[in-house]
């Protein structure tokens, strides 16, 4: 086992296609290397953790908004340190919300508490070539992904034209004079290139700092006040760059022509909905991206699903009442909304 772990970071909009990347790293990460994921999501209950695909796979679960924001840094940070203390992988990979500004990812691993034990490698961005550049000018934690990122995987390129690819280069190169591209389908990118093909793992071999060596690990009292001193800051990136919430929506139809009436008639604003959903005994992927949508049979096993029958939507507050709206063309029923940040201020 190496002294460090190496960071990887996928982000990009929601519905771009981050977790299928992933999943493609997962198939091809060698195996006789321990890998860790941390599954980001937006939502008040988490869908894409399901998804992830492959056995035995050592993961991280944190919903209920960005782990970069204070919605919920001190489960990110907390988490951090249980990783590099205890579990200690050869890579850490990390899928952020498709709402997240991961400007302060590198400040985070930094932190003394981590004993340098992270060391960021890359951060891709994944681009949703059809909807991009129309999410590009209504939500400003795109600018900010793009701005901190270093690969570009321009996905989903069969969906829109040569020149819509051109002109998402373009306004990427706004941010970046050098910016490395991949234009692809389904996330299929050269991985070898960025996955230690030759190299050993940073900092092998190195002997860590004396007074790092035989370091007791921080009581849970110790790591709180840590948190609460960092939570305090006055540089903290405690706002998130866009006013979205989450609403749940549990269905207790049978035809899955319900669901296929609920997406033809959720506004506009609507930028994400996702959910497993059971049709006359079969388990279905509901999967909606700013008007497209697709329910296709799922290849998740069953007793893998732990929430069926329920959908996420993720859009602005203007769009909450249209979704209740298009709730009524069928069975569906409200579970509650969910807006992070500002819930993160009440408590």
């Amino acid at each position: 086992m190496s002294e460090k772990t190496r960071v990887y970071l996928i982000t990009g909009f929601l519905g771009s296609g981050k977790t299928t990347l992933l999943n493609r790293i997962i198939d091809w990460f060698p195996k006789e290397k321990k890998l860790t994921i941390l599954m980001n999501e937006f939502g008040e209950i988490g869908v894409d953790g399901t998804l992830v695909q492959g056995e035995n796979i050592d993961m991280m679960e944190i919903s209920k908004g960005s782990i970069f924001c204070v919605c919920v840094k001190t489960d990110f940070i907390k988490g951090l340190y249980e990783l590099g203390s205890k579990v200690k992988p050869d890579v850490l990979l990390i899928e952020s919300t498709g709402v997240a500004n991961p400007s302060d990812l590198k400040k985070d691993l930094k932190l003394p508490i981590f004993k340098e034990r992270f060391h960021f490698v890359e951060q891709f961005c994944v681009i949703d070539a059809a909807h991009f550049l129309d999410a590009y000018e209504a939500y400003a934690s795109l600018e900010k992904q793009i701005a901190s990122s270093t690969v570009f995987v321009i996905n989903k390129v069969d969906q829109a034209s040569p020149e819509k690819i051109q002109e998402i280069k373009a306004l990427v190169r706004e941010y970046h004079p050098e910016p490395s591209f991949y234009e692809t389908t389904y996330g299929k990118i050269p991985l070898e290139r960025f996955f230690f093909p030759d190299l050993p793992a940073p900092g092998a071999g190195v002997a860590l700092p004396a007074d790092q060596q035989g370091a007791p690990a921080m009581t849970e009292k110790e790591l709180d006040a840590f948190i609460d001193d960092l939570l305090n800051s006055p540089d903290l990136e405690i706002t998130p760059p866009d006013r979205l919430m989450s609403v749940t929506y549990r269905w207790s139809g049978h035809d899955t022509t319900q669901v296929e009436r609920m997406a033809k008639n959720l506004p506009r604003e609507v930028i994400r909905a996702k959910g497993f959903i059971e049709g006359k005994g079969t388990i279905y992927l509901f999967n909606y991206v700013m008007g497209d949508w697709t329910i296709e049979k799922s290849k998740i096993p069953q007793e893998r699903i732990q929430h069926k029958n329920v959908v996420v939507f993720i859009g602005p507050p203007e769009s909450m009442e249209g979704i209740e709206k298009a709730s009524k063309t069928g069975d569906w029923l409200n579970l509650g909304t969910y807006q992070p940040f500002l819930q993160a201020r009440e408590e």
